[in-house]
């Protein structure tokens, strides 16, 4: 699913958001994949018995990211990608409402996510339409990113 969001965002002009390198074949790709499925909390959307989507949950943000961590306890999507072959579905959306309900179930009231705010805020706007609200922006390098929170008590 990473390699082929790269290669759908590559066709519409998008070279900044993940670059123009499958995830596979990067350096440090299939081990960071990795990391999420073992350390992180790894949800799969399926449909007819088929992965169309993918969320990792995690308690705070990427220590690798420029992102400062909660004052309070937190549940942290670390990652949120799925089929484009499937695009249009709601398929994004039905697992941050999985999200929520986990971070509720964990008794935890605090939701956020980070994103790309490059282009012309496409991805923000969706985490916005998904009950998101914008807090800091940041740069890590020159890749601009947002983070965003959700109130899910």
């Amino acid at each position: 699913m990473l390699d082929s969001a790269v290669s759908w965002m590559n066709a519409r002009g998008n070279t900044e958001q993940w670059g123009t390198i499958p995830y596979s074949r990067r350096a440090g790709g299939p081990e960071r994949v990795e990391r999420y499925t073992t350390e992180d909390d790894p949800y799969i959307a399926e449909l007819d018995g088929t992965s169309v989507g993918a969320l990792m949950l995690d308690s705070g943000p990427s220590p690798q990211m420029p992102i400062a961590p909660a004052w309070e306890p937190e549940r942290y999507v670390r990652l949120l990608v799925s089929d484009r072959r499937y695009a249009g579905r709601g398929i994004g959306a039905a697992l941050l409402a999985h999200a929520a309900e986990e971070t509720r179930r964990a008794g935890v009231d605090l939701l956020r996510v980070d994103c790309w705010a490059g282009g012309g805020g496409e991805l923000v706007a969706f985490y916005e339409r998904n009950g998101f609200t914008p807090t800091e922006r940041f740069l890590s390098d020159s890749w601009p990113g947002q983070v965003l929170a959700r109130r899910v008590g």
